[in-house]
């Protein structure tokens, strides 16, 4: 298994906060549902009906995940990798 590195305590604390604003965003019918849908799948996408597919997408779309990247991305410049991509 491959050494870790330790998460700095104030990134891994700005991560849960902008996680939890996110999901704030949702009503509570959706978090639910999203919740069931995830439960359910257990992480592979061909345990869901294309029904449950469909609804995934449309809730994630609800989670503005692009505004939670832009809100992350200055905290990510301290923390990122120098050196080769590939």
């Amino acid at each position: 298994m491959p050494k870790l590195k330790p998460i700095p305590w104030l990134l891994a604390l700005e991560l849960a906060m902008v996680a939890r604003d996110h999901w704030g965003q949702l009503d509570p019918r959706d978090r639910r549902e999203l919740t069931r849908i995830v439960s359910k799948s257990k992480g592979r996408p061909g345990n869901l009906t294309p029904h449950e597919r469909t609804e995934l997408r449309r809730i994630v779309s609800r989670l503005d995940l692009p505004g939670a990247g832009r809100r992350l991305l200055p905290l990510a410049g301290k923390h990122r990798r120098r050196g080769k991509m590939f």
